[in-house]
């Protein structure tokens, strides 16, 4: 039907589109493409199956229910093969014309379901043939205003929704179908066109069904075909395929080509058409290939840009997500072993304030023992009024068998003995804030180190807590044993008497059994008593809290290299996985396009 005397020049442009939409190009920016809307039964789909020289689904109401990009590859070494694809999955390869039919309808029936819905998603129809010429385009479903039985109320906005999508795109050439025998400025179609399109700068007309014209309307029909009615920089071109007639009488697409031929060059009034190049559909057909080609080209240098731009920004994102495990046993087990490497050199750093998560861990350490000894310093007060108080009811309340004068030393031990006790409870209370804060960083370091392995990150966690609840118990023994220590009540003569010089309580008579030294006495033990817990108690929680647990996790890891299941251990986090995977493809389609482009 068509032979392509521009094929050398049309094809490799049309290939590049082509093929920039197979790998998947048009999810990252919109491609050139020429896009056929129309009005129901305004030929639309005659148009379509002259140019690709296939009958398409035809009938009432919708018939195209999806998008369909028809793909006409002319190659003088192939009779007719074609290739028909949907899904993301569905593909079928077929060699009989005839077959187109049942393949797009049944294509459709599986994205848009039996019936007369619509869909979104776009079927893809290649045909490769000696016959046909190099062209690409996309079929969208007939603009309907009345919604038939079984479709929504809504199926009108539907549909102009759809082809809005389609049309809209800067890099879209509308191909508007409208019949010659309707007022062309009532037609939904040339509407929509002219609202994406104001200026008409990518819009190219077609109008059908000529035969149809009433006697003396072909005047207003040449003066819309010359641009005189509503202008479009591309134009109009004018073209007659089979109707209904021709249809049932069984006509070939090949020789409705040849009546339409016939019959613009017997018209009276359109077979001027013809010789200015804007009658029959080999006309449209080599005007449709050059319109996209230049389209193309005009296009490229934009996209070349855009895909670029794109290709550094997904190049970004890769590099802020780790790479992921490899695939090979032996390398997968030493990323294993660099992975718990890494955690347990942070969590050893951050035990030895080396390194600082989140908020520093020994400034909110120390600010927390600095609590634990203001509440050694502001039980003093209540300490020596106590102490003051036994001394001054002593011989009315405390006094046994001594003599005057004389008093018990257990009675003031018993003392020292109750109030040194009742810091037991702030000790435990410290020890729980801190447990606290060091858990809170040692989890808050799993989550970073594993956040793309869900099953290290659990593990890690699991270990952290039930070695903060062991080394919290371990803590909770050595208070208690500490402050039964200081039941005691003991300390060196050396050290008690330097403190006694240096709070200032001499006594000057040291054989004399003087009951009003005693506040002084106790006075300088307390603060004995203050600095062994003031430093005994945070070192205590410093060394097995943070330190040892620290040593211990640590060591709870590296027993995971011991197991064979690598692949479990490694097993990513599924949103991380596929995102990272949802770039390396986009990856992948960018630097297809721009190494083709290149080519091109």
């Amino acid at each position: 039907m068509f032979q392509d005397q521009l094929a050398e020049k049309v094809r490799p442009f049309i290939d590049l589109i082509d093929y920039m939409r197979s790998i998947g190009i048009d999810k990252e920016l919109p491609l050139p493409t020429i896009a056929v809307v129309g009005d129901q039964s305004s030929g639309k789909s005659s148009v379509l199956e002259t140019l690709s020289g296939v009958a398409l689904p035809r009938g009432t109401g919708i018939v195209t229910r999806c998008p369909l990009l028809l793909q006409l590859c002319n190659d003088r070494t192939v009779k007719w093969e074609a290739v028909i694809s949907y899904g993301g999955k569905f593909r079928n390869e077929f060699d009989e014309p005839s077959e187109v039919v049942r393949h797009v309808e049944q294509a459709q029936n599986t994205l848009a379901g039996k019936g007369v819905g619509i869909c979104e998603d776009l079927i893809t129809l290649k045909i490769t043939s000696s016959t046909v010429c190099d062209l690409s385009l996309i079929d969208l479903p007939g603009i309907t205003r009345v919604a038939v039985k079984g479709q929504p109320d809504d199926i009108g906005a539907q549909i102009k929704n759809l082809i809005s999508k389609f049309i809209k795109n800067k890099r879209t050439i509308i191909l508007v179908v409208v019949p010659c025998n309707v007022d062309i400025a009532t037609t939904e179609a040339l509407k929509m066109a002219q609202e994406m399109d104001p200026e008409g700068t990518r819009t190219l007309a077609i109008l059908t069904k000529p035969d149809l014209i009433d006697p003396g309307a072909e005047k207003n029909v040449l003066e819309i075909v010359h641009n005189k009615v509503i202008i479009l920089n591309m134009g109009y071109v004018i073209v007659k395929c089979r109707g209904q007639k021709q249809i049932d009488e069984n006509m070939s697409i090949t020789r409705a080509i040849e009546e339409e031929l016939e019959f613009f060059q017997n018209h009276e009034h359109f077979r001027s058409l013809l010789r200015e190049e804007k009658a029959s559909t080999k006309c449209l057909a080599n005007k449709l290939s050059n319109a996209l080609v230049n389209h193309i080209k005009k296009s490229l240098p934009q996209m070349s840009k855009k895909i670029k731009e794109q290709l550094g920004e997904v190049k970004h994102l890769l590099s802020q997500i780790e790479s992921g495990p490899p695939l090979e046993p032996e390398e997968k087990r030493k990323y294993l072993i660099q992975v718990i490497t890494d955690f347990n050199d942070q969590i050893t750093q951050l035990s030895k304030g080396d390194i600082i998560v989140e908020e520093n861990l020994f400034v909110l350490m120390r600010k927390e023992f600095a609590e634990w000894m203001k509440c050694l310093q502001n039980d003093k007060s209540n300490y020596h009024k106590v102490v003051q108080q036994v001394v001054d009811e002593y011989d009315q309340k405390h006094r046994g068998s001594e003599l005057p004068g004389f008093s018990n030393y257990r009675v003031f031990q018993r003392v020292v003995q109750k109030l040194v006790a009742e810091l037991k409870r702030p000790a435990m209370t410290t020890l729980q804030i801190i447990r606290d804060m060091v858990q809170k960083q040692f989890d808050h370091l799993s989550k970073e180190c594993f956040k793309n392995y869900p099953y290290l990150h659990q593990v890690s966690k699991r270990n952290i807590e039930t070695i903060q609840e062991q080394q919290s118990n371990i803590v909770k023994e050595r208070i208690v044993e500490q402050f039964e220590m200081e039941m005691q009540v003991y300390t060196q003569d050396e050290i008690f008497n330097k403190i006694i010089l240096e709070e200032g309580e001499i006594a000057e008579d040291k054989d004399k059994d003087t009951r009003g030294k005693y506040p002084g006495l106790l006075k300088a033990y307390y603060e004995i008593v203050v600095q062994r817990l003031a430093d005994q108690v945070p070192m205590m929680i410093c060394y097995f809290i943070l330190k040892q647990s620290a040593k211990i996790v640590c060591s709870e890891m590296l027993d995971l290299l011991h197991r064979d299941d690598t692949d479990n251990i490694l097993q990513e986090d599924s949103e991380i996985g596929q995102y990272r995977a949802k770039l390396l493809a986009q990856a992948d389609r960018l630097i297809l396009a721009n190494d083709k482009i290149s080519s091109v």
